[in-house]
């Protein structure tokens, strides 16, 4: 599918793309075992490699169901290598990550959100939220988007803007007992892309504790 959307691009995120640094020890340790690692603006050149995704990969326009009716999934989706060719710090990316956290996220996956009106309703990944624990890592390109963390069980929530290179990774029980999601908004925003890294978990996804073991 083409995309038509403008991407505004700037000076800002405009070089060649590349990583600014190595990834930090520490993490941000969250209720219920969950715990996230955030790093403002960790990928140089953001513009350029969502300009070149955008161009590259074929996207999907997805479709569900909602109440009655069936509905237009408010984003464009695609994976690597199965949409697109990437872009060769993709690579850099999956190795830094796998270096630090120990987990071969090499199952790269893509989320285009045109402008505000375009989002994620909060969840937990498909396969990690049946596991104990998970590790997968976003880095956001383009305009900032808030991105929303709530507990499942309740509790205080967390947000805070991703984009412009911004990597977060989320760990732990993050996907089990948490959930995350990108809101819609009435502000006018550029386009901002999502690029995943995951395990490939499908292949031997440990089973989840029985309740006497969380």
């Amino acid at each position: 599918m083409s995309v038509h959307a403008p991407l505004q691009g700037s000076l800002f995120g405009a070089a060649e793309p590349h990583l600014t640094g190595p990834l930090p020890e520490d993490r941000e340790h969250l209720a219920h075992g969950a715990w996230i690692v955030r790093v403002p603006g960790w990928v140089g050149g953001d513009q350029t490699l969502m300009e070149e995704l955008t161009e590259t990969t074929s996207w999907h326009a997805g479709r569900r169901p909602m109440y009655d009716r069936i509905v237009d999934v408010p984003r464009l989706t695609a994976s690597i290598p199965k949409s697109g060719p990437g872009h060769p710090v993709l690579r850099e990316i999956t190795r830094a990550l796998r270096e630090r956290f120990g987990e071969r996220m090499d199952r790269i996956g893509l989320a285009l959100y045109r402008d505000g009106r375009d989002s994620v309703a909060p969840h937990g990944d498909t396969v990690a939220r049946e596991m104990h624990s998970s590790v997968m890592a976003t880095v956001s390109c383009g305009a900032p988007r808030r991105f929303l963390l709530a507990p499942v069980a309740g509790g205080g929530s967390v947000s805070f803007d991703l984009g412009h290179g911004d990597l977060l990774v989320m760990g732990g029980t993050i996907q089990r007992t948490w959930r995350h999601g990108v809101p819609k908004t009435n502000r006018a925003v550029g386009p901002r892309m999502s690029i995943m890294f995951r395990p490939r978990w499908e292949a031997a996804a440990p089973q989840r504790p029985t309740a006497s073991r969380l």
